[in-house]
């Protein structure tokens, strides 16, 4: 029976959110259209379960470069319709589109100079027909048997908040580096994370001409303490790395030759990674070839630097 009731719920809200999808039209164009050109910010505003999903909705919005604020409509007249200026945009939230609060609110936003975006179930409701863009998430039925409780359709709002959020951002060109700028702390931060942010550079990396002997390399290599060498030739570029298990390997080979220019006993074409990659792929890199360090390449093949396994451990990437 449990199971049941969970099943149902799901399917139920599933389906919910798939209807939009066939439901989805100009209205939606123009709502991103009025969000892509506010200079302001997206005050989202709701009550009840429909605040809680506009509080989500304005958090995401803010997480991708769109400044974002939750007003609550109580609050709001009562002095709080002050954080809303012209050039904002409001996003009313609504299942009935007839909520006493943010209809008494409507014409408050107008004489502000803010435009409104309408999600609702109800396209001939009082905040439908007196927003810019009236967005239509109805639902067919909620979750519950009663046909009472905020499910589906507070599913249905969340998901074409989303749906709004990443329209807008790729619209934007929002990218990766973008998405760190706002997530600078946790787990999300962390993975992207590039490998110029932690990288040694300039005179932080070991670096050797492919002409200086075995002995001077192996005093660049102790002075550094990073396990490598990074071999240069013409104008920085790289041309091989010296590691302790190469000279390790070189020791133990019968017969090799341990004098001479460290070009000679370099590995060639070692694996590389540009400055622009991010930190995990560093780290995948690594594990696959089971290697501790790479030297960073630019675009023209000069050494930009050196990351190591231990620099991506300490910004706790697993």
């Amino acid at each position: 029976m449990v199971l049941d009731t969970a099943r149902r719920v799901l399917t139920i809200e599933a389906e919910a959110v798939r209807a939009l999808a066939g439901r989805l039209d100009g209205s939606f164009e123009e709502a991103v259209e009025l969000m892509l050109a506010c200079r302001g910010r997206i005050v989202l505003t709701g009550l009840g379960k429909s605040g809680l999903i506009g509080q989500k909705i304005a958090a995401t919005l803010s997480s991708t470069g769109m400044p974002s604020l939750f007003m609550h409509p109580a609050e709001a007249l009562h002095g709080d319709l002050g954080m809303v200026t012209a050039g904002d945009l409001v996003l009313a939230l609504s299942n009935s589109g007839e909520t006493d609060e943010i209809v008494k609110l409507l014409e408050l936003i107008r004489r502000l100079g803010a435009k409104i975006i309408a999600l609702s179930g109800n396209p001939e409701s009082t905040l439908a027909r007196n927003a810019d863009a009236h967005i239509d998430v109805g639902v067919s039925q909620e979750a519950c048997n009663l046909d009472l409780v905020p499910t589906a359709s507070t599913t249905a709002a969340l998901a074409m908040g989303d749906a709004l959020a990443i329209a807008c951002y790729e619209q934007r060109g929002f990218t990766e580096s973008d998405f760190a700028r706002f997530h600078p702390g946790g787990r999300l931060g962390r993975k992207l994370i590039r490998v110029s942010d932690l990288m040694h550079r300039d005179e932080g990396i070991p670096r050797a001409d492919a002409e200086q002997t075995l002995q001077e390399t192996l005093q660049i290599m102790d002075r550094y303490k990073l396990g490598m060498v990074c071999i240069t030739a013409d104008g920085d570029r790289l041309r091989g790395i010296l590691t302790d298990g190469d000279l390790r390997r070189l020791l133990l080979k019968s017969g090799a030759a341990m004098t001479g220019a460290v070009g000679e006993m370099m590995v060639p074409d070692p694996v590389t990674i540009a400055p622009d990659a991010l930190a995990t792929e560093a780290l995948r890199s690594m594990e696959e070839k089971r290697i501790t360090s790479l030297p960073v390449v630019d675009g023209d093949g000069k050494l930009a630097g050196v990351i190591q396994i231990h620099d991506l451990w300490r910004t706790q990437l697993f």
